[in-house]
């Protein structure tokens, strides 16, 4: 059995992966709450936003905690189809969570529902990125462990749902943001406490990319993203704000006539 490491390089990646998990969940919350309060093509593109927000935090967590991960006896290396497909995964089904929270009318249903797509969908994201390691070795995984990782995505999703529902001031929804990211990377150690590796030493190359050649760029990428997509949504007014504003302007245009 080899010796697994899942913080190679100390608590740099863990607590990297814990604020990228809290920042996707921020700016997934505040999208959520804005388009809750649009209608038409407004509200639609607010969801988009969150959706996207909440995948690649949870996308940029998962593979940031990654970088920390190393088996004695074997390099690891990563499929970059399969990788991509776990990102592309964890955005379409963390959108299909949120659409159906921000157009259902049976708000208790929806939340059921979407809690359980959203948590199914950020555990497969997990597995399908642990199915792109490249090592040299079988890789096992513990049911029991396995089963609990997907418990606690999904309870950790319709937390999300829930928050996004019936929490609306930016404090609450920064508390519930550090909650969430706290429950996203119990999810992904949880699941990484669930592997065993039996490492069977060999000399040909691995296929497929390391991380600092795929996984580190790329993720470096969608932490920008979220910065940038981050001070958008703050520095845009809400809606409460622009109905102030049209409100102000309107006693000043009667003036003017």
């Amino acid at each position: 059995m080899g010796h697994l490491d899942h913080a190679a390089f100390g608590w740099l990646t863990p607590a990297l992966s814990y604020v990228m998990a809290c920042i996707g969940a921020a700016l997934g919350l505040r999208c959520t709450v804005r388009a809750l309060a649009a209608t038409g093509r407004s509200r639609r593109n607010w969801l988009i936003t969150a959706a996207s927000a909440i995948g690649t935090g949870i996308w940029t967590m998962h593979f940031v905690a990654m970088l920390g991960f190393s088996v004695t006896g074997t390099e690891i290396r990563y499929n970059v189809p399969l990788t991509i497909l776990s990102l592309v995964v964890a955005m379409g089904v963390v959108g299909a969570g949120v659409f159906a929270v921000g157009y259902s009318k049976d708000r208790g249903r929806a939340l059921f529902l979407g809690g359980l797509t959203t948590g199914v969908g950020v555990a497969s994201m997990h597995y399908l990125g642990m199915a792109a390691l490249r090592l040299h070795g079988e890789v096992n995984y513990d049911p029991a462990l396995v089963g609990l990782s997907v418990v606690i995505a999904v309870v950790a999703a319709t937390a999300a749902l829930w928050a996004a529902l019936n929490i609306h001031s930016p404090v609450a929804v920064a508390v519930a943001s550090l909650v969430m990211g706290g429950a996203v990377s119990s999810m992904h150690y949880t699941g990484m406490m669930a592997v065993s590796v039996k490492v069977v030493p060999e000399s040909t190359a691995l296929p497929g990319a390391t991380a600092m050649q795929f996984i580190f760029p790329l993720a470096v990428g969608l932490g920008s993203y979220l910065f940038l997509t981050s001070a958008f949504v703050a520095l845009s007014p809400t809606a409460t704000e622009r109905e102030a504003s049209a409100s102000a302007q309107r006693p000043m245009e009667g003036a003017l006539q």
